[in-house]
């Protein structure tokens, strides 16, 4: 399994996965050109993309989509609502519309339905059998039903947008403060961690923060949070990294790096 975090932030969010041949872009938000160039620098060639999985279609996460499709030809995974969404996509001549869980080549995509102010959103548990990949982002919370589905996996890429306090402190006008931290927002850096202590297993491999605020955050802030978290839990973890906004994060390969 290969995995990195090609963008993640208010700019733009996108994570290229591979496994068993199969190629797979979460989200692709940014601009084509540099999602492609990110694709080449890990060494991949974005003509070789089988599927961009969409978890939802604020611009951050769709942006690139369009111009991509234009040279490019994967498949294009969305819910039925965000197919109308995204009105380009009529046009497009290999969608495929998901609800449940499903399959791209022997990788197993398991939808997690989320929270945040669209007309739809999803997050995903990839697995190929041997290792598994939560990608948690854009959403106020987390139903504890999905509990039991999320833990103990080899990897996490969860959202930990936000220090509550500088969010309140900061320049944010009151209605988006209220939007960042209501019901449909998104997770806080207490909330993440929170999450985490009870997610993490003996499994777990690495743990990626994304989704950091340039004004709410800091990937100082988002670290202590998560180390004090764990230790008011009386857990130990300690390979955590953020994911940053202009510059690839590795998770995971068993090829060509080590993960950092």
């Amino acid at each position: 399994m290969k995995a990195v975090v090609l963008a993640s932030g208010s700019e733009g969010n996108c994570t290229f996965f591979s496994s068993q041949n199969v190629r797979i872009l979460l989200d692709i938000g940014k601009n084509a050109k540099y999602i492609k160039e990110k694709i080449s620098e890990i060494n991949e060639d974005p003509m070789l993309i089988d599927a961009i999985i969409i978890s939802h279609t604020h611009d951050d996460h769709v942006s690139a989509l369009k111009v991509f499709l234009k040279k490019c030809h994967p498949k294009v995974y969305v819910t039925e609502k965000m197919y109308y969404d995204l009105d380009f996509l009529k046009t497009y001549d290999n969608v495929v519309i998901y609800d449940d869980d499903f399959y791209i080549g022997n990788i197993r995509i398991q939808t997690i339905r989320t929270s945040h102010d669209v007309s739809d959103s999803r997050n995903f548990i990839l697995s190929d059998g041997l290792e598994s990949l939560v990608y948690l982002t854009d959403t106020g919370y987390l139903n504890r039903k999905y509990f039991s589905a999320l833990q103990n996996k080899n990897y996490y890429l969860i959202e930990s947008n936000h220090d509550i306090e500088m969010l309140m402190n900061g320049p944010y006008p009151k209605w988006l403060k209220q939007r960042v931290l209501g019901t449909l927002g998104h997770l806080s850096n207490k909330d993440s961690s929170f999450y985490l202590t009870k997610l993490v297993g003996e499994n777990t491999k690495k743990i990626v923060l994304m989704h950091l605020s340039q004004k709410n955050n800091t990937e100082e802030k988002a670290l202590e949070t998560f180390y004090q978290t764990f230790k008011e839990y009386e857990m130990e973890f300690s390979d955590v990294v953020c994911a940053k906004q202009n510059e690839i994060t590795k998770v995971c390969d068993d090829k060509d790096f080590v993960c950092r």
